[in-house]
């Protein structure tokens, strides 16, 4: 589902939705006025629709947005009329592109209620905040935090000449009303909100805003307000990869466990880092050109966050690793942009800065957590320097706080997550009281939802006909789920376990 990417990957959304419109029409069932449309990935006709939004509330009679969206109508006739909202990650994620990704979680909920994308201000067709696509610059480019830095100042300034690139205006406070003009629009009573990643920090500003607009919330992957994200992200990553270090450790069960053919994996890793900067040779893993350049640690530690967040992928670093310790970055390249390449993970990077910098970046100086011992400071200070000249927008104090939840939440996290583990949603759910219930899935990474019965478990929370029915609810089939075993090469890896 939607992620918060790793940090300063810059992965910019390229070209449009592929919203393919034919002519205007009345939606059925009472919707407000909308059109027929089709989106690529989905199958059936839709029905697509606009809000016109002020970009500055204060200021009605000033410049306008449209924010546009996207209804996946109910299959059955005598539908509810509680829509459910899927709120995308990043920030800078476009709901709409996700669409067709998430379908297949959210079907049994699609029988008996609409189902509602918008594409958030600064994404997908909404006021897109989006810098130039970087995927087929070279590696080196790609990766020097040096030369990201100056991308990103080239795109605020070319940004602000858009009608509306007054990126103040793109905070989730400011986004959380355009959510409620197009629930009043659509004339939706109340949603069941559906939150991944960044759409959990939504999802509660949504829920602080307009408690009484909302049924049932289901926050996956929690990110909530207060965690100062480029320091949490030190913070977790390290926790995700010790765990993956001493999973392998601990594996020694056959010749084929991680143990026995990776023996050296912790001492190879910390050699990597104090050999550092240095010499690299790779193949690009879009163009397949041969480069040669300088790996940094920053742009190391890059490479190694990226497949943490899926334990599949992340169950590949022990054989990179050992390759990367002999010489062979191939496989540590290839891993990182795994991820990013698909369409509904790329991030309008302009909205993800203004986000950012205007909710977390003020509150860096203030962290008191020590951060990881390899990751260091490396977020925080990269998000300094962009934020000190990024357009900063205001936020209520009010934003900061989790309010006691009047309507049942359902908070998930994967123990294995290295962005917004278990931590996140333990805080957010005692703070939201005795109508929130977290379910930990031990082994999962950076969102559970695409585990096969978790499916069940949100379809079964939201269907229920009470509030009392809803909570709690029981999760026992995923969280028995095992980490997947350390992937082995069809060929053996390079260094195969040598000692350093």
């Amino acid at each position: 589902m939607s992620k918060y990417r790793p940090g300063l990957a810059t992965l910019a959304l390229t070209g449009v939705l592929g919203l393919h419109v034919v002519p205007l029409v009345a939606a059925s069932d009472g919707l407000a006025p909308t059109h027929r449309c089709r989106v690529e990935g989905m199958p059936n006709e839709l029905q697509c629709g606009s809000v016109l939004r002020p970009l500055d509330p204060a200021r009605p009679d000033g410049p306008m947005i449209e924010v546009h969206y996207l209804v996946v109508p109910a299959m059955a006739r005598n539908k509810q009329t509680d829509a459910v909202l899927m709120l995308a990650g990043g920030p800078g994620q476009s709901a709409i592109d996700l669409a067709p990704t998430v379908m297949s979680r959210l079907s049994r909920l699609n029988n008996r209620r609409d189902l509602v994308f918008i594409d958030q201000r600064g994404t997908g067709r909404s006021a897109p905040l989006q810098c130039a696509d970087e995927s087929r610059l070279p590696v080196q480019q790609s990766i020097d935090p040096r030369q990201q830095l100056e991308r990103l100042r080239q795109c605020s300034e070319d940004l602000a000449k858009h009608s509306y690139g007054d990126m103040r205006f793109f905070t989730t406070t400011v986004a959380m009303q355009d959510f409620d003009a197009v629930r009043e629009q659509l004339g939706v009573p109340q949603w069941n909100l559906i939150g991944a990643s960044y759409g959990t920090r939504a999802a509660l500003e949504y829920l602080r805003q307009f408690p009484q607009k909302v049924r049932r919330t289901v926050i996956d992957g929690v990110a909530p307000p207060d965690m100062v994200l480029p320091v949490s992200f030190s913070i977790d990553a390290q926790a995700a990869l010790d765990a993956l270090l001493k999973s392998c450790e601990i594996d020694a069960k056959g010749p084929t466990a991680c143990a026995n053919q990776f023996p050296y994996l912790r001492r190879q890793w910390s050699d990597l880092l104090k050999g550092l900067p240095r010499q690299i040779a790779v193949s690009h893993p879009v163009t397949g050109k041969d480069e040669r350049f300088e790996l940094t640690r920053a742009a190391l530690l890059g490479l190694i966050r990226a497949p943490l967040y899926v334990p599949a992928l992340a169950s590949a670093l022990p054989a990179a690793i050992d390759g990367a310790a002999n010489g062979n970055f191939a496989g540590l390249i290839g891993l990182s942009g795994a991820l990013g390449n698909r369409k509904s993970n790329r991030l309008a990077m302009g909205m993800h800065f203004s986000v950012v910098c205007a909710e977390d970046a003020p509150r860096i100086a203030g962290a008191t957590q020590a951060p990881g011992a390899d990751f260091g400071q490396v977020d925080a200070d990269m998000y300094e320097r962009v934020c000190a000249f990024w357009p900063r927008g205001q936020v209520p104090l009010g934003f900061y706080s989790v309010p006691v939840a009047s309507s049942p939440v359902l908070a998930l996290s994967g123990g294995a997550d290295p962005a917004t583990p278990p931590r996140h949603g333990d805080r957010v759910v005692k703070a939201m009281g005795s109508m929130a219930q977290h379910i930990v899935v031990p082994e999962s990474g950076h969102g559970v939802m695409g585990i096969g019965c978790m499916r069940d478990v949100v379809y079964r929370f939201i269907v229920a006909a009470t509030d009392a029915a809803a909570l709690p609810q029981d999760a026992g089939c995923a969280t028995r789920v095992p980490r997947p075993p350390a992937f082995l090469p069809t060929q053996a890896p390079v260094g195969k376990g040598v000692q350093p």
